[in-house]
């Protein structure tokens, strides 16, 4: 499949070069089959065929024959006395008429056929003498200037070579073309855990045509205001100045290109067919910033409003978070819908966040990075979805631009959000079971996490879930902290296939951290772990030794307000939105699972070869048992050398058996429910009847429920 989908994207890309070079290749096909040059060729074969035929019927002291019938191409006849040299069916009759060519004795003289010609019987003739062999007419006064048959071979010749080297030329620099397009790029994230994820590159299959990037007629007049080349002009680069120093991109390549280029469209081509509720709700869009690129803000604002639909769009709010120059922001007020907040002193992009959906005026907020453009029906998508359900938050495809040379790259559909224990952000494949499930590509697609910089959410939602930490510092963590918040406490989070946006991603931060880097991002990390984690914080800090003992602030606010919103524990989220989010193994320590003086062990194979588990009378002690009643209870198995605790089936009454050892096995998942050991999937309970080990509902009155785990010392 990926090697279909590399050939479909080559084909795309030798279409657009194909189309990039169209003009050349049709000034060089009229010229090869101009009207000029075929009339020329028609021109000479119309005289010559002309003068040969006058040639034909000289008189014979002017020592003149004509064809021979046979002859290919032509023949002779006999019309009032004249020789008539015709080609094909066709005589040329003469204007005049002319003394036959006559031989000695009268006899005219005609031309042996091609199969007396050299030689052999000279009876071939028409009573005649023989001729010598046949040989092309002289050239007659003005002939020499035109082409002969030799010339017009040599010119076809000559223009099949022409179009064979071109053409050649031209195949070899398309392959060299889309060499130098497939090779791997460096636009990747930057900085903290979540720019260190960069969407996985995929070559979209079937054609990708342009995004249309005109704006409606009124709104190009309404923008006449805003002087762009002036805005841009201000802030470019100085000869010899290092292009990626203040802003982590290649700032020479953004400030080359147009400020509304057209980029490919990168969807599925199905989502061109799908249709959108037409009174969807109008959004305020907010765009944070601290020493943009002018360039790139210009883009950013301009790809929004050429490829957004002015009715959805209620405003753009730029907050300028304590730029050094101001005019970065209020210059482009002077474009419709634009706004702009600038911060009094640096607070981040959370801060700054909070402050802008502050102010705005529509009921759906979405949220921009300050690098990125747009694609075709970028936002339709979105809206649509959270107007179906209001407690979504949704994101799109994030596309790659590359910070090297802003090519527009397209990412794979088929990723999701993630994130280690650290919680370290990562892009990862759309894990199987979902993935077979997905009949329709168009569909959205779950994920864990967002990545935080591009998402549409209903404002009163927004509110309701507490906006953001606002004590959290800069950026880094937040995404996490909403995510979190979003799933556990009543909603979704969505990424939707047929949205796409590009964004530039970028190896390290261009601006500073009052705290650093590394603190800030560990502050804003703990805090998330000490509100949101619960119990399962502790592999948080296994995994980031670093954040022990670092300062946080206080949660209390946040704690209080997760209690407000009822919202569902760590372990729900682990077990019903993020499964492959798997908890650290801790150090298997064996024991014995008892019940009063008998413990549970494995019997000897039965009839139908299982290995069974029972009970017997307990031997040995705690540390030193017997083999058959060691067990090791390592979540969710209890294992007891190579073989596990599974249930023969999932019904009531079932004997349970001993068998290899499978983690993705649910007979054999087991969970400590207080003195239960509870079945994972069936949620009945591990019972002795008698010296046989069954699984039974669950029942607290029921005294051989009641097991008792004790671990060696």
């Amino acid at each position: 499949m990926l090697s279909c989908c590399s050939f479909l994207y080559s084909a795309s890309r030798v279409t657009q070069v194909l189309q990039i070079n169209s003009e050349f290749w049709g000034f060089l096909c009229r010229f090869l089959k101009s009207t000029t040059l075929e009339t020329l060729w028609e021109q000479r074969d119309a005289v010559r065929a002309r003068k040969r035929s006058i040639w034909a019927m000289r008189p014979a002291g002017t020592g003149g024959f004509c064809w021979d019938p046979e002859g290919p191409g032509g023949g002779c006849s006999r019309w009032g006395g004249v020789s008539i040299l015709h080609y094909g069916a066709a005589p040329l009759l003469p204007s005049a008429p002319l003394q036959p060519a006559l031989g000695p004795g009268g006899a005219a003289l005609t031309r042996p056929s091609p199969a007396h010609e050299g030689g052999g019987g000279g009876g071939g003739g028409r009573g005649g003498p023989t001729l010598p062999p046949r040989l092309p007419p002289p050239p007659l006064p003005g002939e020499a200037a035109l082409p002969g048959a030799t010339g017009a071979a040599s010119m076809r010749r000559l223009r099949a070579n022409a179009i064979a080297v071109l053409t050649v030329a031209w195949i070899l620099g398309t392959f060299y073309y889309l060499w130098q397009d497939s090779k791997p790029r460096t636009a990747a994230g930057g900085g903290g855990p979540r720019a260190a994820g960069r969407p996985e590159l995929r070559r979209e299959d079937g054609s990708l045509p342009l995004a249309m990037t005109r704006a409606p007629q009124g709104e190009k007049n309404s923008r006449r205001g805003f002087d762009e080349k002036a805005y841009l002009s201000s802030k470019l680069l100085k000869a010899g100045e290092d292009p990626y120093r203040q802003h982590a991109f290649n700032q020479l390549e953004s400030d080359k290109l147009s400020s509304d280029r057209p980029i490919r469209d990168t969807r599925h081509y199905r989502c061109t067919s799908v249709r959108y509720d037409p009174d969807l709700p109008a959004t305020s869009l907010i765009i944070t910033f601290h020493n943009e690129a002018r360039s790139t803000l210009l883009r950013t604002v301009k790809s929004v409003l050429n490829r957004t639909p002015p009715s959805l769009i209620q405003e753009i709010i730029l907050v300028d978070d304590f730029s050094l120059d101001p005019e970065d922001c209020q210059l482009l007020t002077k474009i419709p819908k634009v706004k702009c907040l600038r911060n009094t002193r640096r607070e981040g992009l959370i801060r700054s966040r909070v402050r802008g959906a502050e102010v705005a005026t529509a009921d759906i907020l979405t949220f921009l990075d300050s690098h990125c453009e747009v694609n075709s029906e970028w936002l339709q998508p979105m809206l649509q979805r959270v107007k179906e359900d209001y407690t979504r938050v949704v994101s799109p495809i994030i596309d790659v631009i590359s910070l090297d040379n802003f090519a527009y790259l397209a990412a794979s559909a088929d990723l999701r959000g993630g994130f280690d224990w650290s919680l370290h952000f990562k892009w990862e494949q759309i894990p199987i079971e979902q993935k077979m499930s997905r009949t329709d590509p168009t569909q959205s697609i779950r994920t864990p996490v967002i990545a935080g910089g591009i998402f549409v959410i209903d404002k009163s939602w927004f509110n309701h879930l507490g906006k953001y930490d606002t004590q959290m510092d800069i950026w880094g963590g937040e995404n996490f902290e909403l995510s979190f918040r979003v799933w556990m406490c009543g909603g979704s989070l969505e990424i939707v296939p047929c949205s796409r946006v590009g964004h530039v991603f970028r190896k390290r931060h261009p601006y500073d951290f009052p705290e650093g880097n590394a603190l800030t991002y560990i502050k804003n990390t703990k805090r998330t772990a000490e509100v949101w984690m619960d119990e399962y914080k502790q592999y948080y800090y296994e995994a980031r030794p670093s954040a022990i003992g670092k300062s946080f602030g206080s949660v209390a606010e946040r704690v209080e307000q997760r209690r407000k919103l009822n919202c569902k524990s760590f372990q729900w989220y682990l077990e019903n939105v993020y499964p492959e989010l798997k908890v650290p193994e801790k150090e298997l320590i064996p024991g014995i699972i008892r019940q009063g003086g008998n413990c549970l062990e494995s019997w000897a194979q039965d009839t139908t070869g299982n290995m069974l588990a029972g009970m017997g009378n307990c031997k040995g002690t705690v540390n030193n048992p017997p083999v058959t009643q060691e067990w090791v209870f390592s979540d969710p198995l209890i294992r007891q050398q190579d073989k596990c605790l599974s249930i023969t089936s999932f019904s009531t009454g079932s004997q349970v058996a001993l068998e290899a050892c499978n983690q993705k096995d649910g007979r054999q998942k087991w969970k400590m429910k207080g003195s239960f050991i509870q079945h994972f999937v069936s949620g009945l309970c591990l019972e002795n009847q008698a010296g046989r080990v069954v699984t039974n509902p669950c029942q607290a009155d029921v005294p051989g429920q009641q097991w008792e785990l004790l671990q060696a010392t």
